[in-house]
C-alpha cells in the first residue's frame, strides 16, 4: 500500500524534542531516500531542508539533479520519487556536534520515517550516516574513515533495501561528481525494486506486490 499524504515537508508530521529541527523533505512515496547526519555538518538550518544553505549541499543537488533523483534545485528542490532527511533533524547549538545519547533518543524517529517511506533505495551522505546505515540495515560492517573513498557509489545488498554510500560533498575530489551521477544512472536503468510477487495467494492469479 502506498502513502496517501501529498506534503512535501514533514509528510508525517514529526515533532522531535527541540525547539528547532529540519524535517524530512520530499516524496513520501520515494523510491530513494537520501539520508544526511545533521542540519549543522549538512544544512538546512536555515531553510528548513535538508542538504540546502550550504557549497557542499549545492555540490550534492546538482550530482542528484544530474543523476535524476531531483528535478529542480533551489532551497526547495523539486523532488519526484525521491526523499531527503538525516539522521538527527535537530538543528545544534553553534558548532556543537550531537552527542552518541542524542543520536540515541532522534533514532526513533528517523527509523520510523525510514519505513514510513519504504523507499527501495537508501543513500546515505557521510561516515556517519553510511557507518549507521550499514551496521543497522545490512549484514555488513564499517570498518574505518577510509571506506568512503570505496564505497562512494557503490550498490551495496541490505535487508530489504539497496544502499549506495555517498562521500561527504564537502570532501569531494575531482571526478566524484562525475562518478555518482554515473552510479545514479546506472542503478535506474536496472531492476532496483526489491518485490515479492504474492499473486498466487489472490483469486485469478492476479499479481500483488510487497516490500
Amino acid at each position: 500500500m502506498r502513502n496517501v499524504t501529498d506534503r512535501v515537508s514533514n509528510p508525517f508530521g514529526m515533532e522531535p524534542p527541540c525547539d528547532r529541527f529540519v524535517p524530512g523533505y520530499g516524496d513520501a512515496n520515494a523510491d530513494f531516500h537520501v539520508v544526511g547526519d545533521h542540519p549543522g555538518v549538512h544544512g538546512g538550518a536555515d531553510t528548513g531542508v535538508p542538504f540546502t544553505g550550504s557549497a557542499a549541499a549545492e555540490r550534492l543537488q546538482d550530482a542528484l539533479l544530474n543523476g535524476g533523483l531531483l528535478q529542480r534545485v533551489d532551497d526547495e528542490p523539486e523532488v519526484e520519487g525521491t526523499f531527503l532527511s538525516y539522521l538527527h533533524m535537530c538543528v545544534p547549538e553553534g558548532d556543537d556536534t550531537p552527542t552518541d545519547g542524542e543520536y540515541a533518543e532522534m533514532e526513533r524517529y528517523f527509523d520510523a520515517e525510514l519505513r514510513a517511506i519504504a523507499a527501495h533505495v537508501l543513500l546515505p551522505v557521510g561516515e556517519r550516516a553510511t557507518r549507521h546505515v550499514l551496521e543497522t540495515y545490512t549484514a555488513q560492517a564499517y570498518r574505518t574513515e577510509a571506506e568512503m573513498d570505496r564505497l562512494h557509489g557503490t550498490e551495496l545488498l541490505g535487508s530489504g533495501w539497496l544502499v549506495l554510500p555517498i562521500k561527504d560533498p564537502a570532501d569531494w575530489a575531482d571526478g566524484d561528481d562525475e562518478e555518482l551521477v554515473e552510479a545514479l544512472r546506472t542503478l535506474q536503468s536496472t531492476d532496483y525494486r526489491r518485490e515479492s510477487d504474492l499473486g498466487r495467494f489472490l483469486p485469478g492469479g492476479e499479481s500483488y506486490h510487497v516490500r
